[in-house]
């Protein structure tokens, strides 16, 4: 784990409701960290690392939900110290999920229960599994008495290609969940 944590900052965009966005401006809200069976990432509270333009899209997205508490969609910039961070962009990190899943596969056979499923289309943009296995990270790295992950950070191909045989996607993005709320320095309102 000698390379887990990051040595400078990073941008984060969250879209939200302009209303929240504003309080949080303001310094009269916090995020609250999201705790749904579906997070891609695990239990925290989510960033797109420097694309504000997804952001948008996300929250212009989530407005049209009839559930939705968008109702203008809004979004704001954060300063983020990732922390002892779970990158599954490394390889040794990629190993601990993968001793997470055996953990988790083998819980769920032993109750006699099948092991959640990642649904919603191509993009599987209801990460049920991959939500479970995470925090099964973190539960063991609890186990183990080891410092907790501030943050996972995660790079997904998410969308149709741009063009024909393309080896990468229109919604691309590089998706960060904030666990230990000190990491998030401070907040800003985009330029343009």
């Amino acid at each position: 784990m000698r390379y887990s944590g990051h040595s400078a900052f990073i941008l984060g965009f969250h879209g939200c409701d302009r209303a929240i966005g504003e309080q949080l401006l303001a310094g009269k809200h916090r995020l609250a960290i999201s705790t749904n069976s579906y997070d891609w990432l695990g239990h925290g509270i989510y960033f797109w690392e420097n694309d504000p333009l997804r952001a948008e899209e996300w929250a212009e997205e989530r407005m049209t939900r009839p559930e939705s508490r968008v109702r203008e969609p809004f979004v704001v910039g954060a300063i983020i110290d990732l922390g002892l961070c779970l990158s599954l962009m490394q390889r040794e990190h990629i190993q601990i999920v993968e001793e997470a899943y055996g953990l988790l596969k083998s819980a769920f056979g032993k109750a006699g229960r099948p092991l959640p499923e990642n649904k919603g289309g191509p993009d599987k943009y209801k990460r049920h599994l991959d939500c479970e296995v995470i925090e099964m990270a973190h539960k063991l790295r609890k186990r183990n008495d080891l410092r907790p992950f501030d943050s996972v950070r995660g790079l997904f191909q998410e969308g149709d290609t741009p063009y024909p045989d393309a080896g990468f996607r229109r919604k691309n993005h590089i998706q960060v969940c904030v666990r230990n709320l000190n990491c998030i320095k401070g907040y800003f309102k985009p330029l343009g």
